[in-house]
């Protein structure tokens, strides 16, 4: 399967440019070498459409007016053409064997639909010695099943349906190995600190996916893993 298979990797961004040509170039230094990259620039203000724009082949960078991180994941959807889709945030990383780890996850157990990982938080080095002290020490290799992490078949994606873009959350289902699949940068503006007043609605998102699963008809044993287990804490 990993040999003949395309993968997708898809990246919203939103003023992000400090720090997304990091993002990127950890997806082109895979050693399982990505079909294509869509970078979907939601509305951005700063240079960040136009850092996506310098890489070329096989970066391609859509521009779309604001609409946040799940209309800007839909709009890669629509436009991506891989066998797998993978997606990362404009200011984490992926470690450079994430693509080949998790596919092979796959060809040992070609009935799965989705595999997730491990996180590993890194302080961001441009923080100055302030703004290190307002943030909590980074988790090293803990289980996080969140769409960040996650590759996830073609097929099973559409399956499950689209992103919501009513909620600002997410929710996790499926196979979470023990390999580390993306490092998470801590800084001032992470999504997970600036969205806390949003986790009352993990319940909503739970109860969404719990539907979308039984109208899909997907197996009894699959497991959902709930969300609020988050390195956020």
């Amino acid at each position: 399967m990993s040999t003949d298979a395309r993968v997708t990797v898809m990246i919203g961004v939103y003023n992000g440019g400090r720090y997304l040509g990091e993002a990127i170039e950890s997806v082109l230094a895979q050693t399982r070498p990505v079909h294509e990259l869509i970078v979907v620039d939601d509305g951005s203000t700063d240079d960040s459409g136009a850092i996506a724009e310098s890489y070329g082949v096989p970066v391609r960078c859509i521009r779309q007016e604001r609409g946040g991180m799940a209309a800007s994941r839909n709009r890669a959807v629509r436009e991506a053409t891989g066998d797998f889709f993978a997606f990362l945030d404009a200011d984490d990383r992926f470690p450079p064997e994430k693509l080949e780890r998790q596919l092979a996850v796959f060809d040992a157990d070609p009935e799965l639909d989705v595999v997730y990982g491990h996180v590993t938080e890194f302080l961001s080095p441009d923080l100055d010695d302030e703004a290190r002290a307002l943030l909590r020490a980074p988790n090293q290799d803990l289980p996080w099943p969140t769409p960040n992490l996650m590759l996830v078949k073609r097929d099973a994606f559409f399956r499950v349906g689209p992103f919501s873009t009513d909620l600002k959350v997410g929710i996790g289902v499926g196979a979470v190995p023990p390999i580390v699949v993306l490092e998470r940068r801590l800084h001032a503006e992470n999504n997970g600190i600036r969205e806390r007043e949003f986790k009352p609605q993990y319940l909503h998102v739970l109860k969404a996916a719990l539907d979308r699963r039984r109208v899909a008809g997907d197996d009894a044993d699959r497991m959902v893993t709930d969300p609020g287990q988050s390195p956020e804490g």
